[in-house]
């Protein structure tokens, strides 16, 4: 099997740099689509960035390499942070996905695996790229593959039946290869998960389906330290091991996060910035126009 590469460890300065360019990516790309979403994607940028750049074992040179840790992005709406990491990791150059929604681009509004390297599985229908990381998972135990599958899932997406069936699998197949990582930013298109309907205790729901849950005291972690996110990883590895169980990391997240207008404002779910906003945003962020 071929080693990834570049899989020196980055300290936790160096993974802030790199989020940091992921999120003034995601705000250019918006910004030139002229639609998008912006908030989510934001929200799980420093997640995307330690699995890519720290945790997971991938190789852009190689990105269907036998072994490797495959990312599923069921929250597919939020493509832009997933283009972008994979963009500044090396699967492609990141100018590329510039062209974000636009006629004829591979970058489109939701990931595409048969266009873009590195992306794993196509999504956008709710709930059904969680289900999917499931079946990669069991195949991979079948096939005694050592890659582990990574899921994103959003808080809204909890709302969804498909969710929970496919957690019940997990736990029933023992699948200790899958790590679900649920972005909690409290906030979806409609409005606040409290107000839409309720999804928190996740944790705690997660267990009662059989599953192992980071952080073990608490209701979550913060997804933008990372340190805390790191030792989530460092956790999840322990109580696999362990029992056997998948794993849920609940990372608290802000929509939006970096950009002042942005942040916890449930209208920039879906909707691209103007010239303005997006110069404000990249300046915010430290990038250049």
């Amino acid at each position: 099997m071929k080693e990834a590469l570049n899989k020196e460890k980055h300290s936790i300065e160096e993974l802030k740099r790199i989020a940091n360019n992921v999120r003034i990516d995601i705000v250019k790309a918006v910004y030139r689509a002229g639609s998008g979403h912006p908030g989510g994607s934001l929200s799980g940028a420093d997640i995307v960035t330690a699995l890519y750049f720290d945790e997971m074992n991938v190789n852009p040179e190689d990105p269907k390499m036998k072994g490797r840790d495959k990312l599923i992005l069921s929250k597919g709406h939020a493509a832009p942070v997933q283009y972008a990491a994979l963009g500044e990791r090396g699967f492609f150059p990141v100018e590329e996905m510039m062209s974000l929604r636009k006629l004829e681009s591979k970058f489109q509004g939701h990931p595409n695996m048969e266009k873009v390297p590195g992306i794993e599985m196509s999504t956008g229908s709710l709930g059904q790229g969680f289900s999917a990381a499931v079946g990669m998972a069991l195949a991979n135990k079948i096939d005694n593959d050592p890659g582990r599958v990574f899921v994103i899932l959003g808080d809204g997406e909890l709302q969804e039946g498909i969710v929970w069936e496919a957690a019940m699998a997990a736990a029933h197949y023992g699948l200790k290869n899958l790590i679900a990582i649920v972005d909690w930013n409290g906030l979806q298109i409609d409005g606040a998960n409290d107000d839409v309907m309720k999804v928190a205790p996740i944790g705690e729901k997660f267990k009662a389906f059989g599953w192992n849950v980071v952080p073990s005291e608490g209701d979550s972690i913060d997804g933008h330290d990372f340190d805390q996110i790191l030792n989530a990883f460092s956790d999840v590895k322990k109580l696999s091991e362990a029992d056997g169980k998948p794993t849920v990391i609940v990372a608290k997240t802000i929509k939006g996060k970096g950009v002042s207008f942005m942040e916890n404002q449930a209208g920039w779910h879906g909707k691209a910035p103007n010239e303005e906003q997006a110069k404000q945003a990249v300046e915010e962020l430290g990038g250049e126009w």
